[in-house]
Order: structure tokens, then sequence, then C-alpha cells
């Protein structure tokens, strides 16, 4: 039993939700996000709350029971706040900024990196070692926080690369002679 799924997502004032069949649409202050429920599962709207119910005892509905909620709930919370994400540069000389649409990353390789911006993004850099990923859409943010991430990776010895604001990097100790 998902327990996560029997709770109702509440509707904050100043959003609205349309539910037509399975398609669910949620327009609030900071834009629009519409999604398509599986199956497996049943949306009610009623009493400025939304709730999901699975539609049969099988695995599968119940396995989409408490995510389907979740979806929901971060559409909401999107819409509303917005969510963020910040990724922390460590190294020497390794720097980033903005270009016009797209991210100017120097990373200690031979060629400055050149990240196109996605749709729904907003990428700022206060300062030269700091990356704010920000938007409506939860699964954006943090594709887009990985995708920055992987170009440099932190490694273990000194630390040096792109890593997450209050991520933890476990150190190892170098060569002994």
């Amino acid at each position: 039993m998902s327990r996560i799924g029997k709770k109702p997502v509440d509707i904050p004032s100043g959003v609205t939700v349309t539910l037509n069949g399975t398609d669910l649409t949620v327009k609030g202050p900071k834009g629009e996000l519409a999604m398509s429920f599986v199956p497996d599962v049943t949306v009610e709207h009623a009493d400025n709350a939304i709730t999901v119910t699975p539609s049969g005892e099988t695995k599968q509905a119940k396995s989409m029971w408490g995510m389907q909620r979740t979806l929901v709930s971060n559409m909401i919370e999107g819409v509303t706040n917005g969510f963020s994400r910040k990724l922390e540069i460590n190294g020497v000389g390794y720097r980033a900024q903005m270009k016009g649409k797209s991210l100017n990353l120097q990373l200690g390789y031979s060629h400055d990196i050149d990240f196109p911006v996605p749709e729904g993004i907003k990428i700022e850099t206060p300062d030269q070692t700091t990356i704010v990923i920000s938007g409506i859409d939860k699964q954006k943010v943090g594709q887009t926080a990985a995708k920055i991430r992987e170009f440099r990776k932190p490694e273990p010895y000194k630390g040096k690369g792109i890593k997450y604001e209050g991520e933890y990097i476990f150190r190892k100790e170098g060569k002994k002679k």
C-alpha cells in the first residue's frame, strides 16, 4: 500500500486545475504544466484537492499510485513556487558564465563548452563558480543540472569538478612514497 498516495494533493489559491479524463493541466502564477495519467490509476478533482487511487489490485497499479500522486504534487509546487538547483565549480581556472542563451563553461579542457539552455529553464551565474538552474518542471531542472555536472564530475583526490550544493565528495588519500 502506498502511504504517500493516500494523501490528497491540496490546490492553493491562484492555481487552476483542469482534468479531462486522463489529462491534467495546471495553471499558476509561474506558468502552465500538463501531463497524462497512466491507465492504472483514477484521478478525482473535488473539494479543492486532487485524489489519486489505483484502479485495480495489480502490482503495476499499486506501483504507479504513489508516483502519479507525487507528479501531481510537483506540478502544483512548480507553478506556484518553482524549483531550483545550485551547482558549485571547484578547480583552478574552472569558471562559468552566461553568453546570450548558452552557458559557457571553462573546465580545464582544451576547448570551452557551450551548453544551450533548454526551453523552460532559466540559468544564472551569480559568480564564476556558481550556477543556479531554475524552472517550473522539477524533472527538467534536475536533468539540466545532471547534464551540466556530467561535463566534469568531481574527482575524489582534489575535489575538482562540478558538484551539487551541499553534496559530499568522498575524498581519497594520494599515493605514498
